[in-house]
């Protein structure tokens, strides 16, 4: 239903050279079918969605981000997407601050999560909060009891 990565791919061990390259050489490319949505920075905020009800709650962590400027929540197609971008405040003084360890992600980001047919953008609700994006998509679930058909002969 989304294009999360529920599990990361098993360790192969030190000659897992596949993993190799795509470390060395950084993010895949479109075609690569382990990043479903690929990002050219490599930043890829943790996703979480849940069942409430018949809402569908979808969570991003997006620490240090200004939402109101650098990120979009749109329906588009029947799928959820979320846009935005991690902006390095730092950038331009990066050879004066002398960084030795960076682990901070920064740049363009995407996610994209399908919703069924029926989903409107009425139906969908966001807010900010501690540094994680809580997007409500009411009604995902309405119906989705199955439902047993009598067999004739």
């Amino acid at each position: 239903m989304s294009t999360l990565t529920l599990w990361p791919q098993p360790f192969k061990g030190p000659f897992d050279t596949d993993r190799w390259v795509r470390d060395f050489f950084g993010p895949a490319t479109a075609g690569d079918w382990r990043t479903p949505t690929p990002s050219p920075s490599g930043f890829r905020p943790a996703a979480e969605i849940t069942k409430d009800g018949d809402d569908a709650v979808v969570r991003l962590e997006l620490p240090g981000i200004d939402v109101d400027k650098d990120v979009t929540v749109e329906l588009d197609g029947g799928r959820l997407v979320v846009r935005g971008e991690r902006r390095d405040e730092h950038a331009e003084t990066d050879a004066e601050t002398n960084r030795t360890l960076r682990e901070v992600r920064y740049g363009a980001f995407h996610r994209s999560f399908a919703v069924p047919a029926h989903v409107t953008g009425d139906a969908v609700s966001a807010s900010y909060d501690a540094g994680v994006l809580t997007v409500r998509v009411a009604g995902v679930y309405a119906g989705t009891q199955p439902q047993q058909i009598a067999i004739t002969r």
